[in-house]
């Protein structure tokens, strides 16, 4: 799989396709539809008929026919692309006085696949039309108008989040399968996708919507209801986003899927994130910036209870983590570090960008949560994907539907209940804890844990345990020591492992029978 520029926004392998597969007509949005005599009620539209689009979709080939931009779109590079700003005085969704507001993206730069977007009321369907009034082009000129069937690149909705009197962008939906959405005084970091197929081949497919509905909220509604049609080589789809904005963001998401041919890697509610460089790995150190990531680590809640959290890191070739299970009950991406301190950085502020969770709403089955990282030499490109994929995924003409729901949370402590790892370091060179040098082919971990009942404990250590186990070569060593930096404790584990051999060590900490943390998990190698 091939990196995802940051500065392309979501969507820089957007994929190529054509205009919507059901076209409609296009109105102005100070236009008025005509109401000739005789004619025939329009239909009344919801979810179920963007399935029916979908399994139909289906049944005809793929046309990866990309269309005609007018040139001078086409040529637009990020910089003029990005002057181009939906006007706020336009902006949809307001007529009933919800408490959203819809804008659109412009068309340029990477994002050459037009998207229809429209606005449903009491059922009936309404396309928002390329209007070039809409927008604030900037310093960005054409040098004669558009054409009015354009389309648009994406669209995104704005909402009362941060404070009552201002309209805070909520969500957007921009590039192939791509959004991205934020809590309370939350900046974007990670970004979510319907689906993934594919990843960590190259190349990945990259299935794109090519039609969005928007239902209008009322006024007092609580939460926004979003139609998508989805379409690739593999497989078409409908989905159902249900936004419910606050503290704790979350989307209520619902699909269905319809396979046109075998899908070997099918990624279900992928989630994609970047780590350059963090406390655990700093293969690059010539930044100012100590720690560099949009997620340090993925947590996983196991189907028998247990929560699994593997830090991440920038690896010198592509890597790919599995872990088996069986209707899992939970995993995402998730950002736990969120001192300032530790990234330096004014602008970007990491320490406020969200976690992203993942919640079944139904068994998912057999399958595996999957971990892909990809080296990167700077932090401009997404490198991390973590997704579900089922053991048996859908063949074609098989429907395969499902559901889950998706929190951008940014307490540190959640969701596990219990002592989480805050900070996690390995040496194979001495450390404050020992000044003689590690013997030959050992490597030192040091995991410090917090939060759940730790803080009970520090006061009497000797009542925890430290519980440290290898798939291969030996621990050789395993200390606990109260951490009240932390309100907490800090394991020091010694792996040796011969040159060339693998192994997963995991770390958790317990009171007699009585499990206090997650389970630390991390594989290495032995160069």
């Amino acid at each position: 799989m091939s990196e995802i520029s940051r500065r392309m926004f979501f969507g820089a392998f957007s994929a190529a396709g054509l205009a919507p597969a059901f076209p409609s007509l296009v109105l102005a949005q100070d236009q008025a539809a005509p109401s000739p005599p005789n004619v025939q009620a329009p239909a009344l539209f919801g979810f179920d008929d963007v399935v029916k689009r979908a399994h139909d979709l289906a049944s005809v080939p793929f046309d990866a026919r990309s269309p005609e931009l007018p040139e001078a779109v086409a040529k637009l590079d990020f910089d003029a692309w990005r002057e181009i700003r939906f006007r706020p005085d336009k902006a949809l969704l307001g007529n009933l006085g919800g408490p959203f507001r819809l804008h659109t993206f412009h068309l340029g730069h990477v994002y050459k696949t037009p998207v229809t977007v429209n606005i449903i009321r009491d059922r009936i369907v309404t396309p928002i039309a390329y209007s070039a009034s809409l927008f604030d082009y900037g310093p960005t000129k054409f040098d004669k108008p558009l054409p009015v069937n354009l389309g648009f690149a994406g669209f995104r909705l704005h909402y009362p989040l941060n404070r009552p009197d201002v309209f805070d962008e909520v969500i957007a939906f921009l590039g192939a399968s791509y959004f991205r959405f934020l809590g309370r005084h939350q900046h974007y970091g990670i970004s979510a996708r319907a689906i993934a197929i594919g990843s960590g081949n190259d190349p990945e497919e990259f299935p794109f919507f090519r039609e969005f509905w928007i239902v209008t909220p009322e006024a007092g509604a609580d939460h926004a209801t979003i139609f998508g049609l989805m379409d690739g080589p593999s497989t078409t789809g409908a989905y159902r986003f249900d936004l419910y904005p606050g503290p704790e963001t979350f989307i209520e998401i619902t699909a269905s899927l319809f396979p046109r041919r075998p899908i070997q890697r099918l990624g279900i509610a992928p989630l994609t994130s970047m780590f350059f460089i963090g406390e655990n790995d700093k293969r690059f150190s010539d930044d100012v910036r100590p720690e560099l990531h949009d997620s340090d680590g993925v947590l996983i809640h196991s189907s028998t209870g247990e929560w699994i959290w593997r830090p991440l890191r920038n690896p010198t070739k592509p890597e790919t983590s599995t872990f088996l299970d069986k209707d899992v009950r939970g995993f995402g991406l998730l950002q736990r570090d969120r001192t300032f301190e530790h990234y330096q950085d004014l602008d970007l502020v990491y320490e406020l960008r969200p976690s992203y969770w993942i919640e079944p709403r139904e068994p998912w089955g057999e399958g595996q949560v999957q971990l892909i990282e990809l080296p990167t030499a700077d932090a401009s490109n997404d490198n991390v994907v973590a997704c579900w994929i089922p053991k048996t995924p859908p063949g074609p003409g098989q429907a395969m539907s499902f559901g889950y729901r998706i929190t951008a949370i940014m307490a540190p402590d959640r969701p596990s209940p219990g002592g989480w790892a805050v900070n996690t370091f390995h040496t194979g060179k001495r450390t404050p804890e020992s000044f003689a040098p590690l013997p030959p082919n050992t490597q030192r971990f040091i995991i410090d844990f917090t939060g759940g009942d730790l803080a009970f404990f520090i006061n009497n250590p000797e009542q925890v345990q430290v519980v440290a186990t290898t798939t291969n070569g030996g621990i050789q060593r395993s200390v606990l020591a109260a951490n009240p930096h932390v309100d907490g404790f800090r394991a020091t584990i010694d792996l040796q492992l011969d040159r060339g051999q693998s192994a997963d060590l995991r770390v958790f900490l317990k009171a007699t029978n009585r499990t206090l943390t997650e389970t630390w998990t991390f594989p290495w190698k032995a160069e």
